[in-house]
């Protein structure tokens, strides 16, 4: 299936295998938006978000992004308020921040497989990335933070990103700012993971709150 977003014209390609029967929802990769998209066994035009026709793609253009199937099912939990997290860290950390994101209403997800995180975190899925700032050993695939370095500006801007490692004061700002993260965290501090994490995200809020009262002010115009 080829559906184009009704907010950016973004065209998004979708393994016709995983479309279920029924409605389902999907996230633009590219600006968030949350659209409809028709079932396998339903007329696409009682979508409740109908579909413009998609022009095909010229033989220089890329090929749309391509949805996992783990994105679609992440992107209809959101769509129902429900939010999530990634969790790359290792050790007896990765079972408390697990456990401090669930108390904060977060699905948290504790992975090994880097490459697919990062591709899931460029589609919008995670609103938080709780991970070390280690950098990949000379032919080893980079680590996640490396890869969320090179994520556009407005795509990580969306994550809450949290940084644990020895190195850390956790809660120091002046460090946060520095390896560009919301949140740094020693290890020995994860049992006040939970009232951190909940103090940066209000803090966050309160800084980001005029961007996001112009951002809905220039899309309603």
């Amino acid at each position: 299936m080829q559906a184009q977003c009704p907010e950016c014209s973004t065209r998004i390609q979708i393994d016709d295998a995983k479309i279920p029967d029924r409605p389902f929802k999907a996230r633009c990769p590219k600006c968030q938006h949350v659209m409809t998209l028709p079932g396998r066994a339903q007329d696409p035009r009682a979508s409740t978000a109908p579909i413009p026709p998609v022009p095909p793609p010229s033989p220089e253009a890329p090929p749309p992004p391509m949805l996992s199937p783990a994105a679609l099912e992440r992107a209809e939990r959101a769509a129902a308020g429900e939010r999530d997290a990634i969790i790359a860290v290792s050790g007896p950390a990765a079972e408390a921040l697990q456990m401090a994101l669930e108390h904060l209403g977060f699905h948290a997800d504790a992975v090994d497989d880097v490459e697919e995180g990062a591709r899931l975190l460029e589609q919008g899925v995670y609103e938080v990335a709780v991970t070390s700032l280690g950098v990949a050993e000379p032919g080893r695939p980079e680590t996640l933070a490396q890869r969320m370095l090179r994520m556009p500006l407005d795509t990580r801007r969306r994550v809450f990103v949290v940084l644990v490692g020895e190195e850390f004061r956790s809660g120091d700002g002046t460090q946060a700012w520095a390896v560009q993260a919301d949140l740094v965290l020693h290890p020995s501090d994860t049992a006040r993971a939970e009232h951190l994490i909940r103090a940066t995200m209000t803090e966050r809020k309160r800084l980001y709150q005029p961007l996001e009262d112009a951002r809905r002010r220039i899309e309603g115009s």
